[in-house]
């Protein structure tokens, strides 16, 4: 039972991102999450994480549709604390640009549960990069 919990936190998570819904998002975290995200800075901890009002400022950042996936989730459980790893994808057009993206990135989300509910405690998004002269970020990778 508990991972199905996970499945559907992580699957409604995927319906509220498509859907701009930064209540829902803001809901799923408990009050000390520390967030490490593809955005600046390096880390981002409780409050500025669970910012619904941010959240929403950042949606408008974006025209037309948001799409997200979430690929590959495996989920771990030990007692009331829970991790889980997937792959996730992220497409839309930022405002102004002249067309939109769509990449992938690796994503660990770890819970604690409290009152049988789980809450995000951390997350750490990443891409990985090219190791050579140019040390960009490896956007084009597709699973």
């Amino acid at each position: 039972m508990s991972e199905q919990q996970i499945h559907d936190l992580m699957a409604a998570r995927e319906v509220a991102m498509a859907a701009r819904d930064a209540e829902t998002l803001g809901a799923h975290y408990a009050p000390d999450v520390v967030a490490f995200t593809l955005a600046p800075p390096l880390v981002h901890r409780g409050a500025e994480v669970i910012d619904v009002e941010g959240r929403r400022a950042w949606f408008e950042t974006f025209e037309g549709p948001i799409e997200y996936e979430t690929r590959d989730l495996e989920v771990t459980i030990g007692g009331e604390i829970a991790y889980a790893h997937a792959l996730n994808r992220l497409a839309t057009t930022p405002k102004g640009a002249p067309r939109g993206f769509a990449l992938w990135f690796r994503s660990t989300v770890c819970f604690s549960r409290e009152d049988g509910e789980w809450r995000i405690t951390h997350v750490h998004d990443s891409v990985p990069f090219h190791m050579d002269a140019t040390m960009r970020a490896a956007v084009d990778l597709k699973p």
